[in-house]
């Protein structure tokens, strides 16, 4: 069975160079080009390709903002994006949108042609380079989701709490409801097993949230 292709670039120069390196395989072939992501919608829809290989960075719409759109249009097709970006919020980004793999514009012929076989066969492809980034980025991440449990917005009301605000105060400062005001209290008090206004306070010196 042959692998159909859909290669997405702004620049004719990589669509020519990934068109050599594709049809070079018994397996794959190229059906069609597009320049920018709102093209690459029309030539999903006349070729119906298996695989698109979509840059990340076009005039426009970037080639993560335009995969919404083109599996919309084609639900059926997978995504494999090509980028020059190895942070790994690009790769988070790009398979929160649909996306069902993600390699470097600086990988070798032969892992663009693995990485095109993966996600055709249903499988989701991480080049291995970003895949080991992802790995310490979570890690790192859990960390510090474990050394600080409130969220941004938790940590301001609890300052707001032990400057003395009461919940009706934090509401209009924070331009919330006083329901939601109360909610965070309660989730604060929860997750940090609290029990009284003073440990919460205490927590709050201790942390730098407010000044001795």
């Amino acid at each position: 069975m042959t692998i159909r292709v859909l290669v997405v670039d702004d620049h004719a120069v990589v669509r020519s160079g990934l068109r050599r390196v594709l049809d070079a395989e018994n397996d794959l072939e190229t059906v069609a080009e597009a320049a920018n992501a709102e093209r690459a919608v029309f030539e999903a829809l006349e070729h119906r390709p298996d695989v698109v290989l979509m840059d990340v960075v076009m005039p426009g719409r970037s080639g993560i903002e335009g995969l919404p759109a083109l599996l919309q249009a084609v639900p059926d097709t997978r995504v494999l994006v090509l980028s020059m970006q190895d942070d790994p919020r690009y790769v988070r980004e790009a398979f929160e949108a649909g996306a069902s793999g993600y390699i470097l514009k600086e990988a070798a012929d032969t892992d663009v042609v693995e990485a095109v076989r993966a996600v055709a066969a249903g499988d989701r492809y991480v080049h291995p380079t970003l895949g080991a980034r992802l790995v310490a980025a979570d890690t790192e991440a859990r960390k510090l989701a474990d050394s600080d449990p409130l969220s941004d917005r938790e940590r301001e009301v609890l300052r707001l709490l032990a400057l003395g605000h009461t919940n009706q105060e934090i509401a209009e400062l924070l331009y919330i409801s006083v329901r939601t005001a109360e909610t965070h209290r309660a989730h604060i008090m929860q997750k940090l097993g609290l029990s009284s206004r003073a440990e919460l306070v205490r927590y709050a010196l201790d942390h730098d949230l407010i000044e001795r």
